[in-house]
């Protein structure tokens, strides 16, 4: 526990002298890394918003004034001082506090967030329902240069001009997203960032005047708001201005001083202001400082020094950029292009041997999937890889812009299925539901590396004339999570087959094909399945398992006949039941008149709270043992 008694704020913050901020900017400091060397979590980002958060809660009441955390990654400084430093003791755990914002968890919590660059439309949202109201609070928005990328971040700062909406947007400043950022908007404000003579000049005159007795802080107040006004000739700002910001900054993340009087002059000014903060990314811990990258979301590791131990499954990631070189070794129009992710899609290697053929295009989902539309219909071969839940965000481009004008394309969906202790807003188990109705598409997951393997090499055929992927089928898209749960290669039961095009094919088969049980499996939950084949098998059960492979085109002719020769069937999947798997094997079964008893194992569509993976499918009734139990007593 950091805090006896947790502080009243903004009061007990603002009363506080250097010395004492200092320890306690220290104190979070060390509560970040033991919290997160234990539980794991969102390192990097948050070390380098703690005087940030601390200056903001010394002018501002959360409890009351709505400030919107960004993506949230950065969120658990404010966890810590509005109320919840018990619960960092289990993070992102059941039983503790969630790794992002969440209303249910605290009013300090002012919008659930969780993906990127949803801030300013919020802020904006909650400043014009205040303003019709004549409610007085602060709206603040913090939002980081990586997330500024996104689309969705234009469309408020638009909007804001004619708005006029009180609205201060901290810009949280680190020249870092996950990856390191890219585009002209980075550009810009790294020629912010290089004018900073001026910024060494104030620092230093505003030490030698605060030693001064008695005038010395009215004095450095007095200074800095004419500083303020004047500094608009030295730092270009005219960006955010001709959007209809007034612009303050650049100033240091790490001064809190500093920061207080800034956000106090952004308080004097009537209308919406940016506030830009430059911060550093693992400040104050020197493994997280020099790899923000790889800190940004760790596991446990060890906080003296800093070493992260290696999983003990397979990062289907790797696996899929690995294939990716390999094909691109043979065939140079290949390009990968990623979001804002190429590390954790696993395409750092794609990028180190083919310099200048990843495409990474910053937190811009929908224009990575219409720019690589352009890049298809210019003669180029990309295979666009992003995770699923930030796939999401692509629906209307891969419908309109790819599906429609029936272009040829592969998009690998990345972190399919429950995501673990993350939570709700990362799970990707919509994606079967919102893919499977475009038309034109092929949709495949994988229950193996080796099954991903051979599919991405047969997706790549879509930009082949002579393919045999039907023309009207070229949208391909690649399904699986992050690491291989697929444990039992070499287990004498398993029947290993190469994939084929719309086909699955029998892995478990201890009845000569006159099944009692036949259990339908796609994606990573195969494990699970086989496990319940197993312990039916151990008791006399005759058992079958079908790898389905294919999500879209169903084999639909493999599945009836052997549902129609079964006395239960069961289906199992790592995504919801509406539009899943799961209700295509129904209405299927229904469409050929197969009347036949039928289990369901799939992910309710609703909240599924943190955990570990194993955790949260069990919660939801996708174990071995709970398959293999409800077949036998429907038997």
């Amino acid at each position: 526990m950091l805090f006896e008694k947790m502080p009243s704020l903004p009061d007990d913050l603002a009363a506080m002298n250097e010395k004492e901020i200092a320890e306690l900017c220290a104190a979070l400091r060390q509560r970040l890394i033991e919290t997160v060397a234990e539980n794991g979590g969102h390192l990097a980002s948050n070390l380098g918003v703690v005087e940030l958060t601390v200056a903001l809660y010394s002018i501002y009441n959360p409890h009351e004034d709505r400030i919107i955390w960004d993506v949230g990654h950065q969120s658990y400084v404010h966890k810590i001082l509005t109320g919840r430093d018990a619960g960092m003791d289990h993070l992102r755990r059941p039983d503790g506090t969630a790794g992002f914002p969440k209303r249910s968890e605290s009013d300090a919590d002012a919008f659930n967030t969780g993906h990127s660059s949803t801030s300013v439309s919020a802020a904006i949202g909650y400043a014009r329902g205040y303003a019709l109201k004549g409610d007085k609070r602060h709206v603040i928005a913090v939002i980081g240069d990586g997330a500024l990328t996104g689309g969705l971040a234009y469309e408020a700062l638009n909007d804001i001009a004619q708005s006029r909406s009180k609205v201060i947007v901290v810009l949280n400043d680190n020249g870092m997203s996950i990856d390191k950022n890219v585009g002209g908007l980075s550009r810009y404000l790294g020629k912010i960032r290089k004018k900073h003579s001026y910024l060494r000049a104030k620092r230093r005159l505003r030490r030698f005047l605060s030693r001064i007795p008695g005038i010395g802080k009215p004095l450095t107040r007095l200074l800095t708001r004419m500083k303020n006004r004047a500094k608009h000739w030295v730092v270009e700002g005219k960006f955010f201005e001709n959007l209809g910001l007034y612009y303050l900054g650049p100033v240091n993340g790490h001064d809190v001083y500093a920061l207080k009087m800034i956000f106090e002059r952004a308080n004097e000014i009537d209308g919406p202001v940016l506030v830009h903060v430059q911060t550093e990314k693992g400040h104050g811990y020197e493994p997280a400082r020099a790899n923000p990258e790889i800190f940004h979301g760790v596991p446990g590791f060890d906080p003296e020094t800093g070493e992260i131990p290696c999983g003990g499954r397979c990062s289907l990631s790797k696996v899929f950029s690995s294939t990716l070189c390999d094909i691109a070794e043979k065939d140079e129009k290949i390009i990968a292009v990623t979001a804002a992710m190429s590390i954790g899609t696993g395409l750092q290697e794609f990028s180190e041997r083919f310099p200048g053929r990843l495409l990474d295009v910053g937190i811009a989902e929908p224009h990575a999937i219409t720019m690589g539309a352009g890049l298809v219909l210019s003669g180029e071969k990309p295979v666009t890889v992003i995770y699923s839940t930030f796939l999401q965000r692509a629906y209307d481009q891969i419908l309109h812009d790819v599906a429609l004008q029936k272009l040829p394309m592969v998009i690998g969906v990345d972190r399919a299925g429950v995501c673990g202790y993350d939570g709700e807003t990362h799970h990707g188990i919509y994606d079967f539901a919102y893919i499977g109705g475009i038309p034109f598409t092929t949709i495949a997951a994988p229950s193996s590396a080796g099954q991903l393997d051979k599919l991405l090499r047969m997706a790549v055929k879509v930009y082949d004339e002579d393919s045999e992927i039907p023309a009207d089928r070229r949208l391909f898209v690649i399904r699986y999570p992050a690491k291989e749960r697929f444990t039992f290669a070499d287990d004498p039961k398993y029947i290993g087959s190469e994939p084929k095009y719309g086909k699955g094919a029998v892995c478990f088969d201890n009845c000569g094909g006159k099944a009692d049980v036949v259990i339908f499996s796609i994606g990573e939950v195969l494990e699970e399945a086989f496990k319940a084949a197993k312990i039916l098998d151990s008791k006399g059960i005759r058992t079958l398992v079908f790898d389905a492979v294919f999500f879209k085109p169903l084999d639909e002719d493999a599945i009836a006949e052997l549902a129609g020769t079964a006395k239960v069937i069961a289906t199992c999947e790592d995504a919801v039941k509406d539009g899943g798997f799961s209700e295509k094997v129904r209405i299927l079964l229904a469409e050929r008149g197969i009347n036949v008893k039928t289990a369901c194992f799939s992910l309710p569509n609703s909240l599924i709270p943190n955990d570990s993976v194993i955790n949260q499918l069990r919660a939801c009734g996708i174990s071995g043992e709970n398959i293999a139990g409800v077949c036998e007593k429907m038997l």
